[in-house]
């Protein structure tokens, strides 16, 4: 299993792609929610809003993903690829059957 940490600008930006990477069978299950976001910019300290985008898949879609996300939005973002320890062997299993199988 692969986690897949996206940050977007909007919860509208999350819905699309999530709904593409399902629609497409490269998630399994999508999750998006607000954030608040500090980072340095030429020199200054900025916050503001953001939305994370959670994708849950297989491995060997990293690609195929960013790809996808590519095509929604085209400004500079985090599309960082999380190896879990440990999952539940229900959720593998549905993971698999949906993805791996289906692809």
């Amino acid at each position: 299993m692969k986690l897949y940490y996206v940050t977007l600008n909007s919860s509208e930006e999350a819905r699309q792609i999530g709904r593409a990477l399902l629609e497409k069978k490269l998630a399994v299950c999508v999750n998006w929610f607000p954030i608040t976001c500090a980072y340095r910019w030429q020199g200054e300290i900025v916050e503001e809003p953001e939305v994370v985008l959670i994708v849950k898949s297989i491995a060997g879609y990293g690609a195929d993903i960013e790809k996808e996300i590519r095509q929604y939005i085209s400004y500079t973002n985090v599309i960082a690829e999380i190896s879990p320890t440990g999952v539940n062997q229900g959720f593998l299993d549905w993971l698999n059957a949906e993805i791996s199988v289906s692809t």
